[in-house]
This record gives structure tokens, C-alpha cells and sequence, in this order.
């Protein structure tokens, strides 16, 4: 059997395979997708990031959690919350995410089969499915395949009681009590979640703290909010052992000899790339033993033709990320032309409950570099619409530099902050000061007012350390 000719073909349909297919079709090639799953989207739109956040808006919608300051502690949407109430939502957004995918994939003219991608050599992959058995052929090959939750077996994961993030909207019924294990973003957001329909989370982290890569101020914000929450957080702890010593029970073994027992548990302790079936050999590369596929700025692995982007490039695994990378590794394949791209101006949008979200330094990393510094705060209360939204624990923080006034980070927490640090990247895109905000006159009211609070805030502070004797 022949194999069939294309100039480019993506292995993956999540956010990097989507992208990185749409630029090389209409740089005008002939494109395919390959998919495992019977239906687009990938690790993203079906068991990742689309679910996650909108079972995130339906406890906060259900739950009447963004009004409790104003209607009181007890006010709800509906008294008893179901695991079928959140997935019902959820699904429905899931279909119509999988509808837009294969809408713009059909549009652009591109191939889409569905089977098991699998290295025959360095430019054909054979394809096997219930409906495919075919071999595709391509001068360009783009590895987008994401991860899945990786395993342990101190955690003997039964998708019933204990489960994994891809398995967690399969729970039969709303537990009272909650084991979280993996205190990073995936674990922490649902930790969030579960924690606001009042169901008592135990939360364990081997790391002495939360997320270490964001802001340490706002993470303590977090932590605070969480404890207010009655999430208990076990820091520095590590699982030994999970067990089901009845029916209904679980109980998490620390290696500390605590033991933390829940109705369910949550194993979210990292990811694996998912490179097993694509025999990877006999493409003359290689996986480490997470499943990351090694690349350089481009998205070039060591077999010059062969590039990889998303999450099986390992971090920082962002959906938004995810698809810059596809489309910068699609690009420099057809035209070897590095494309202007700063990764450190890439936004970061964690969504607990209160949602973080970040661009550009952190006060530590600052210090640690000798960065002269100083920062500006606002919190919500004191702007008009975090009352009107009845958000009043949100914050946002202006880090600039001390001498030139750029705009050196910015870091939120509250409500609206993944949306709400967009301001702050393009002024740090276009090189801005923090004079900006001062002189910028934002809708009112607003959260956005924030930005122009924390500038005056930090001037002040500056203003104050400058006129002294």
C-alpha cells in the first residue's frame, strides 16, 4: 500500500496541533491531522482545560459564591449541587469547542484521521483506527500528542473513588470530604472547586508551599483564601501509601504517619507525555522518562524535519501557550524563519477560586538578580466595582523598576484577573512606564481602575523614599 503524500503532518489536534495545522494550511500546504480520539480538540477541550474552567463557573454560578458578601454566607443558587449539574454544563460546552475545531480544520482544508499515529520511519507514520489503516507520508512532521495524568503506584487509581484529574466529573455523587493530592495548579484549582460547594478538602503537597513559580504575596493571598475555605493544606508532606479500608473510605498514608482519610481522593501530581505508541525509535528520537520530547526556541527536535510543541515539550503546559508554539514551530518548518516571539512576555492564568494570573517578574526572582525595585498595590475594595461585584479580597500588584519606571510585572489575584492582566502586557510589550496608568483614564468603575490605584501607590512609596533626608 502507498502511502499517502502531504507536506505537513501534525500528530495531535489540541491547542499546539490545531495551530500548528491551521498556519501551514494557509501558508497553502496540504495538511493532515492525526488524532486518537474519535473526536478533535485533544487533552484540552475533552478532558483538560475546557472542562476544568467551565466546572469551575458552574460551582460559581450554583454555589452563589461571587455574591456571599452581599446576599450573606447561606445565599446559593441551588440548595443541592450535583456532580450532574456540573457536568451537564460542562459537556454542553465541550460539544460546541469540538464543533468549532472541526469547523476550522474544514474549513482551512485540512485533513483530519483518526487512528493511532505510529513511526514507520523519519517521514511516515502509519495510522490505525477502527475506520483507518493507512501510512501517511511528509517532508514536515509536528508532534503535538499533549499528556495525560501521570501514575503512581502508591496511588492505586480506580476511577470510581480514587481518580485522576481526566477522571474527576465521573464521580457518582458530590463527596463530603475531599483528599487532594499535588498542590500545583491542577490539584490547587480543584481544591478550589470542591472546597466552595463546602466540601471539606484535605490538601497535600510535598513542596513547602503553593505554586512555586508565582508571586509569593499573591500565593499567601491564595493560601489564605483557601484556609478560609476550610481546606486544610499539608505542606511538606508526602503520600506513602492509599488505601480503602471500607466501602466509601479512603485514606491517604503520609510518610510522616499521619494518616488523612476522605470520601474520594484526587491524585494530580504531574503529567506524562503521550509518546508510547508513537515508536519514536524509529523517527531517531527520544523521550526522558516524563514523556518530554527535547526541543530548541524553535520547536526543532534533533531530527532536523521533526518538531514538537504543546505540553509534551514540558513547561510551563498552557493552553494559550501551547498554540504560539505550534504555530512558531509550523512556520520555522515551512520556511525556516524564526518568528518574533518573547516568551517572557507570555501571560499565566491559574484558575482557582479567588483566579491568579501573572506576566513578568516576580518580587524573588527581582532580588535574587539585584533588580532594583518597587511596587505598587490596589486591592478591589477600594475601587467602586469590586464592591458593585462584591469581590473585595482581590489585589493587583505593579512591580517597576526603581530608575527607568518600567513596568517590570505584574501579578493579580481576584476575580477577572486572567482577563484584567492584558493591560499590563501590552504596556510591557510597548515598553511602557508606570507613568501610563497615571496618565491614562480608564472606564469607570472598573476593575482596570486598579492599575492606575497601584500606580499612584507605588509612585508614593517612591515619591517618599526620594524626598527623604
Amino acid at each position: 500500500m502507498s502511502a499517502v503524500q502531504y507536506d505537513v503532518i501534525v500528530i495531535g489536534s489540541g491547542p499546539a496541533g490545531q495551530r500548528a495545522a491551521v498556519a501551514a494550511a494557509k501558508m497553502r500546504k496540504r495538511v493532515a491531522v492525526v488524532e486518537t480520539r474519535e473526536v478533535v480538540g485533544g487533552v484540552c477541550v475533552n478532558t483538560g482545560t475546557i472542562p476544568s474552567k467551565t466546572m469551575r463557573e458552574a460551582v460559581l454560578h450554583l454555589s452563589g459564591y461571587n455574591y456571599r458578601s452581599i446576599y450573606g454566607l447561606n445565599y446559593r443558587v441551588k440548595e443541592k449541587i450535583s456532580m450532574e449539574d456540573l457536568a451537564f454544563r460542562v459537556q454542553s460546552v465541550i460539544k460546541n469547542e469540538i464543533d468549532v475545531t472541526e469547523a476550522q480544520l474544514s474549513r482551512n482544508g485540512i485533513d483530519v484521521v483518526h487512528g493511532v499515529a505510529r513511526f514507520v520511519d523519519p517521514h511516515q507514520v502509519r495510522v490505525e483506527g477502527a475506520q483507518t489503516d493507512a501510512t501517511l507520508e511528509a517532508e514536515r512532521i509536528v508532534l503535538a500528542v499533549g499528556t495525560r495524568p501521570a501514575s503512581s503506584e502508591k496511588v492505586p487509581v480506580n476511577g470510581k473513588t480514587i481518580v485522576n484529574s481526566d477522571q474527576i466529573l465521573g464521580l457518582e455523587k458530590l463527596p463530603r470530604s475531599l483528599i487532594v493530592v499535588g498542590g500545583g495548579v491542577i490539584g490547587v484549582e480543584y481544591a478550589c472547586m470542591f472546597a466552595v460547594l463546602g466540601v471539606r478538602v484535605t490538601l497535600i503537597e510535598k513542596r513547602n508551599r503553593l505554586l512555586e513559580f508565582a508571586d509569593q504575596e499573591i500565593i499567601e493571598a491564595l493560601s489564605y483564601h483557601l484556609r478560609d475555605m476550610r481546606v486544610t493544606m499539608r505542606l511538606g508532606e508526602e503520600v506513602d501509601s492509599v488505601e480503602e479500608p471500607s466501602a466509601g473510605t479512603v485514606v491517604a498514608n503520609l510518610q510522616s504517619q499521619k494518616k488523612v482519610s476522605g470520601d474520594a481522593l484526587l491524585y494530580a501530581v504531574g503529567r506524562q507525555g503521550n509518546v508510547d505508541e508513537l515508536n519514536l525509535a524509529a523517527a531517531g528520537l527520544e523521550a526522558d522518562s516524563r514523556g518530554r520530547i527535547t526541543v530548541d526556541d524553535n520547536y526543532r527536535t534533533r531530527v532536523p524535519h521533526i518538531y514538537a510543541a504543546g505540553d509534551v515539550v514540558g513547561f510551563p503546559s498552557l493552553a494559550s501557550v501551547s498554540m504560539e508554539q505550534g504555530r512558531i514551530a509550523a512556520v520555522h518548518a515551512l520556511n525556516d524563519h524564526a518568528m518574533p516571539s518573547n516568551p517572557s512576555l507570555y501571560p499565566y492564568g491559574i484558575y482557582t477560586i479567588p483566579e491568579i494570573s501573572f506576566i513578568g517578574k516576580t518580587e524573588e526572582q527581582l532580588t535574587a538578580a539585584d533588580v532594583p525595585y518597587e511596587v505598587g498595590m490596589a486591592y478591589y475594595r477600594d475601587v467602586a466595582r469590586g464592591q458593585i461585584r462584591g469581590d473585595t479580597t482581590g489585589r493587583l500588584k505593579l512591580i517597576f523598576h526603581r530608575d527607568t519606571r518600567k513596568i517590570l510585572g505584574v501579578h493579580i489575584v481576584g476575580e477577572g484577573a486572567s482577563e484584567l492582566v492584558h493591560i499590563g502586557q501590552a504596556v510591557m510589550a510597548l515598553g511602557g512606564t508606570v507613568e501610563y496608568f497615571i496618565d491614562t483614564v480608564f472606564n469607570y468603575p472598573t476593575l482596570a481602575e486598579c492599575y492606575k490605584v497601584a500606580a499612584f501607590n507605588g509612585l508614593g512609596r517612591l515619591n517618599r523614599y526620594q524626598s527623604a533626608p
